[in-house]
């Protein structure tokens, strides 16, 4: 819901803002500085001493009335008689004060700033921000004038500040820590409907973090250098300037940067006017923004250098990043697919891009890939940068990814946004499944939306989602201490793309431009769609209950066995998807509205396919005649977010289809089938024996996908069994399925014109070969292992990298893992000295492949003792040591001792702990792991957020899947390859 922007009275009488403010606000009288002498011999001078002290005091009433109208400063820059601290500093004389005022009237008995939100009582209109930023001693000071505009009449003014010592001239002013709030006391009212400006005056630190303002740097020809940028989503800009911090209260700003002439500095908008001060410095004035919320506001202060190109419709773009990497073309890539990508969705969503110019700035580390500010979007230079001679495919897919991601934000966020964070799903989800049809216009061939969205959103987002730690994608979310929980995965990639048309979202997106949605607005937009069709439902119910419950549904199909029905009925039933087996009895019973597509096939053809609405637990279903011959597929193409599971028999006619003829079955559905196999097994619906007997085929599997999805499969399984006594028996069962299409498909060639290149028409084929590669190589056939030493050995002795780029780190990693220590300091030595930053990545992970335990030790601590790795890439660190058998232990340990430091450095980021979290425990297996990181949550756990719970869980059900499965598992594979599973 919009806020509009029409003020009855504003300019009431012809007079400006200060007049109102005047009118609406009493303050004490400040003592005259004028001397009155009375002469006691003459009364008629007394009397007019008196005249004149009343004039003077009147005078002095009206001053003091201008300065609470100036709030902060005087024209001289002369700082007010009180000042106070925001949130964590002091002030709590103010504070007290303001504490103190119950007995006065309702409103403030009520104390709004002990809520959570923001009372609502006045709402910004617009910011005019002025900043001078010192990068010598990393410090900025600033004030910001904020006219008002009065919705319910009230006595506060609350918004806003975090870690910013605020002055002002309004007599009564204090800090709400505990809600990062700010709150100033006016002794009248504030009328509904008048207008009205505040000003604030703050200083604060550049902060060495990552959010808020915050600074970074990087090396040029062996010089340190500096830069300065924000990072305000979700809730940060209250650390660079007191706002209303919450994305309902969009406004337009006007910002003002001043700072030394070396640097450059940057905004949402272009620079509207540049002078140089008198002390040599200069001023850049950005032109007014459009109405927005304040986390997509943006600045930098750097001295990058940049490239630019411009689209037919005119609007600027710009790559900034450090001068060497703009020589050198690494941003090249996104700045010609940026050009391409605007003009797609200016045509797609039929909404044109509504800023003048967009640039993209790549920075050495942020705490995010990278953040949409409006017409400033801010990268980490390894999801913008591109280096194409040393690039992997697989590299460039990601940053192609990312960036579309970020061009699709210019829309689903930046110019239509959530209302409140409880639904931030509605610009993250929307963006993820829009990056896949971007990347889908830039390179067709990829097959991205069909394809690829399948296992790397789906099936990725429905391992967290089928844990009872899960949560809706629409969550509750009240204290700020909340919001950054709502950012992961589920809100990114559980989307429902299948039941929204582009028609529809343009729609959205042209009915709420400027302004705000909630997911209520969407659910009538499709309703009226669906009613235009003739078809009345109500989308809002349906709709809520995959939005406000968590997980999804496992349906479960077999043909039904009742004597009073004939053989063409079905019965479908469905039951939330749950890992944990005990779990699933304690939780409530969930229900869902599930649009079941249903195909009855055999040897030869998919016969019939059928769409059935499921809305009870158990339904029959009449679909069309069957025999015992026939199977039953369910979720055609894997379009709807469920789990199918088959009875036995029908389980094992489709694994007979796979085996006999896979084409039959579409190349969507062969993967879907190995992923929910996989899981089901691991949840307990289905013997362990299912998944392994139905990628027995997979030697006669061309297409990547359902490789793709098995490898994801197997990789989990491998990181539970590769501590046991009998791996050896999963090991060889693996190289079993990948051998033969290994030695088919080979090895890539480095020739000329090859290196980087997937805009070709083989995309599929290479990433194929290289996932056969990285098997083959992961678990352990000697083939492979000769060639990645025998290219690491040529390396090292011609000091010339012939390694094809699209299997570097799968030689890296190998190559480190067999050969000796001398090879660990060959490629630490490489990843000092290469500029190429997808290069350093590759070179970092590497180093964690070691089977040394001293090697993997020393890296650890250098990584997060020194400058060496870049910070945001020691989380990194941690999670590939944790991933390797022999740094499993390690790693674990060294997360717990470094904690403090850790959480320290990472906790407010809780997206990147989170990430750290995870990755350190998902592949805890033991009983003794387990209860390490039961006592670790007990003394440690305050501050992670929701990451340390879903960590139990996820360590809980390895434990319990070695208790109840293993030895099933094993069994199977020690059965002859033509038993049956069971």
């Amino acid at each position: 819901m919009g806020l509009n922007d029409s003020s009855p009275g504003a300019m009431r009488n012809g007079r400006g803002l200060s007049d109102q403010w005047a009118e609406s606000v009493v303050v004490r009288p400040r003592t005259t500085e004028r001397h009155i002498t009375v002469h006691k011999r003459l009364v008629l001078g007394f009397a007019l001493s008196i005249i004149t002290l009343i004039i003077v005091t009147a005078v002095a009433v009206a001053l003091s009335v201008r300065f609470d109208d100036c709030g902060v400063r005087d024209r001289g820059g002369g700082r007010g008689e009180t000042g106070s601290r925001g949130s964590g500093g002091s002030g709590r004389l103010n504070g007290s004060r303001g504490e103190r005022m119950g007995d006065r009237g309702d409103e403030e008995v009520v104390q709004p700033w002990k809520n959570s939100r923001l009372p609502g009582s006045v709402r910004p209109r617009h910011y005019d921000l002025r900043l001078a930023v010192y990068m010598d001693n990393f410090t900025f000071s600033g004030e910001v004038s904020i006219e008002l505009e009065c919705v319910n009449a009230t006595r506060f003014i609350v918004l806003h500040a975090d870690r910013l010592e605020v002055l002002m001239r309004v007599h009564r002013h204090f800090p709400f820590p505990a809600n990062q709030m700010y709150v100033v006391v006016l002794h009248r009212e504030l009328k509904p409907g008048r207008l009205y400006r505040l000003n604030v005056s703050f200083d604060a630190a550049i902060e060495d973090e990552l959010l808020g303002f915050f600074r970074s740097s990087y090396t040029l020809q062996r010089e340190r250098r500096y830069l300065a940028v924000t990072q305000f989503s979700p809730i940060h800009a209250r650390k660079a300037f007191p706002c209303f911090d919450e994305p309902v209260y969009k406004a337009t700003f006007s910002l003002s940067l001043r700072h030394d002439p070396q640097y450059t500095s940057l905004s949402n908008m272009p620079v509207d006017s540049s002078w140089p001060d008198e002390d040599g410095w200069v001023t850049n004035r950005f032109a007014r923004t459009p109405r927005m919320s304040t986390y997509y506001l943006a600045w930098a202060v750097c001295n990058f250098t940049y490239r630019e190109t411009q689209t037919s419709s005119g609007v600027a773009i710009r790559l900034y990043a450090r001068p060497d990497a703009v020589s050198s073309g690494a941003g090249d890539y996104a700045l010609h697919i940026t050009k391409r990508l605007l003009g797609f969705y200016e045509d797609y969503f039929k909404v044109q891009y509504s800023l003048p110019k967009l640039d993209l700035l790549a920075v050495p580390k942020h705490p995010y890939a990278a953040m949409e500010n409006w017409g400033l979007s801010v990268f980490v230079e390894q999801k913008i940068l591109l280096d194409a001679d040393v690039s992997s495919s697989s590299y460039q897919m990601e940053l192609t990814m990312v960036v579309v991601h970020e061009i699709c934000h210019q829309w689903f966020g930046d110019l239509v946004t959530p209302v409140w964070w409880e639904d931030v799903w509605l610009k993250e989800g929307f963006a993820h499944f829009f990056e896949y049809v971007g990347t889908d216009f830039l390179f067709p061939k990829w097959n991205m939306e069909k394809q690829r969205f399948l296992t790397d959103v789906l099936h990725e987002v429905m391992l967290l989602d089928g844990l009872s730690s899960s949560h809706p994608i629409s969550q509750e979310v009240e204290q700020a201490t909340d919001i950054d929980r709502v950012f992961d995965w589920i809100a990114y990639k559980k989307t429902l793309p299948s039941y929204v048309s582009v028609s529809l979202f343009q729609d959205y997106l042209l009915s709420h431009m400027y302004s705000n949605a909630a997911r209520d607005d969407l659910w009538s937009k499709l309703t009226q769609a669906m009613r235009s069709e003739g078809r009345d439902i109500d989308i809002g119910e349906m709709m809520d209950r995959w939005t406000l419950q968590m997980g999804y549904p496992v349906v479960t199909i077999s043909k039904n066995q009742s004597e009073q029905l004939p053989t063409h009925y079905i019965t479908v039933t469905q039951e939330h998807f749950l890992y944990g087996e005990e779990v699933r009895n304690n939780l409530r019973y969930l229900q869902w509205q599930v649009p079941l597509t249903v195909a009855v096939g055999n040897v030869s053809a998919v016969c019939l396919e059928s769409l059935i609405w499921i809305n009870n637990r158990t339904e029959s279903h009449r679909i069309g005649q069957m025999d015992d011959s026939t199977w039953l597929l369910g979720n055609i193409n894997q379009t709807g977010y469920f789990r199918v599971n088959y009875d036995l028999q029908n389980w094992k006619l489709l694994i007979q289809q796979l085996h006999n003829s896979p084409q039959i079955i579409s190349v969507g559905n062969r993967a879907g089938l190995i992923d929910d196999a996989f899981n089901l097994a691991r949840a307990g619906y289905l013997p362990q024996g299912v998944p392994l007997q139905l990628i027995g085929y997979l030697p006669e599997e061309t297409s990547f996908l359902p490789w793709h999805a098995a490898s994801r499969a197997l990789y989990q399984l491998d990181k539970l069994l590769d501590r046991t006594d009998d791996y050896r028996l999963f090991s060889d069962y693996v190289l079993k399925q990948v051998a033969s299409r290994y030695h088919q498909m080979g090895w890539p060639t480095n020739g000329p014109g090859t290196e980087g290149n997937i805009l070709q028409a083989s995309y599929q084929t290479e990433e194929l070969q290289r996932e056969l590669i990285m098997l083959a190589c992961s678990f352990g056939n000697k083939q492979c292992h000769r060639q990645a030493v025998a290219y690491i050995s040529d390396w090292i002795s011609s000091n010339k990298n012939r390694i094809p780029p699209n299997i570097r780190d799968i030689v890296y990693c190998t190559g480190v893992s067999l050969m000796d220590e001398d090879v660990w300091e060959f490629i630490w030595m490489k990843f000092h000295s290469t500029s190429a930053v997808s290069e350093k990545k590759i070179l970092l992970e590497a180093l964690t492949c070691s089977d040394n335990t001293f090697l993997l030790n020393r890296l650890l601590n250098l990584s997060l003792t020194s400058d060496l790795v870049p910070e945001q890439d020691v989380i990194d660190v941690i999670i590939h040591v944790g991933r390797n058998p022999q740094g499993r232990n390690l790693a674990w340990k060294y997360f717990r001792d470094k904690w403090d430091i850790l959480n320290a450095r990472y906790g407010e980021a809780l997206f990147m702990n989170s990430k750290l979290i995870g990755g350190v425990t998902e592949f805890l297996n033991t009983e003794r792991e387990l209860n390490e990181l039961k006592e670790f949550i007990q003394s440690s756990g305050v501050g992670a957020g929701p990451a340390l719970p879903r960590a139990l869980e996820i360590v809980e059900g390895n434990v319990r899947w070695h208790r109840l499965h293993r030895r099933h598992f094993y069994q199977w594979l020690r059965k002859p390859p033509s038993s049956t599973y069971g």
